[in-house]
């Protein structure tokens, strides 16, 4: 069966996704521009968060498809049982669905949506990638040891504002974590083989991730075509939201991009 939002939809429903804002979304500029955009979201977090990003995009030509990443949008328990193997899954629907309208896909992903994306164009061909706060390490010292401490704490609690909280979930599982540390480690000995033209954007006030992590990940990418941006303390993690008051400035890099490809430059 191939791949459309329709069965998306109908996945993401029967997993018990009753938010709308936490849906996949399919969205169709009036004139195309030839260029499809595959949109990742990160961690415990829902489609919702690359929103803004989908539509600014799509005003400018883009198509663009948002995928939804199993166990996200519906509770902590269930993402503590989901795996990396299910999250690429996901994303590789999402890039087939983009292909059946015969575009040029490029991928952006944030955070953990960043390394399913590096993953996945291990053996699919986009055209260009933007990475968004990436990362080898994560800053929580004891990030390497989920797998073990999830056994005596299976969830870390988190503050979320009242207001955010039918979209994050306030208790990450850290069995979740431990599948990040083996998408982690899957990628840190493959990302000489990832040559696509890439543009990689961090922040200096990132908490989740380690400093200079981002960069580290940046230098070791074979791309010959790949740019880096880090922007300053008051950017957070989340790069693609209200909260981020550079949000314009991410989104015009991005769209420049998207463009004409960074040449192999730092700025």
């Amino acid at each position: 069966m191939k791949p459309s939002l329709e069965q998306e939809l109908e996945l993401a429903r029967a997993a018990g996704v009753s938010h709308p804002e936490n849906l996949p979304f399919l969205l169709q500029p009036e004139q195309p521009n030839g260029q499809g955009v595959l949109l990742v979201h990160g961690f415990s977090a829902t489609p919702r968060e690359m929103r803004r990003l989908g539509e600014f995009l799509c005003h400018h030509n883009f198509t663009v498809f948002a995928v939804r990443l199993p166990g996200h949008g519906t509770t902590p328990e269930d993402l503590s049982e989901r795996r990396t193997e299910e999250w690429l899954a996901a994303v590789d629907r999402g890039f087939q669905l983009l292909t059946e309208n015969n575009l040029k896909i490029s991928g952006i992903g944030l955070s953990t949506g960043a390394l399913l994306l590096m993953k996945l164009s291990l053996i699919r061909r986009f055209d260009n990638l933007v990475l968004l706060s990436p990362f080898l390490q994560l800053k929580h010292a004891l990030a390497p040891l989920a797998d073990w401490l999830s056994l005596l704490f299976p969830y870390q609690k988190r503050e979320i504002r009242e207001a955010d909280q039918p979209f994050y979930y306030r208790r990450r599982p850290l069995k979740g974590i431990a599948q990040i540390n083996r998408l982690r480690r899957q990628l840190q000995d493959k990302l000489q083989q990832i040559k696509t033209p890439v543009l990689v954007l961090a922040a200096e006030g990132d908490a989740t991730i380690s400093p200079g992590t981002a960069e580290r990940l940046f230098n070791r990418l074979g791309s010959r075509h790949k740019k880096f941006h880090c922007y300053g303390p008051e950017v957070p993690h989340v790069l693609t939201t209200a909260e981020n008051p550079r949000l314009e400035d991410v989104f015009s890099r991005i769209l420049s991009f998207l463009a004409a490809p960074a040449v192999e430059t730092m700025d």
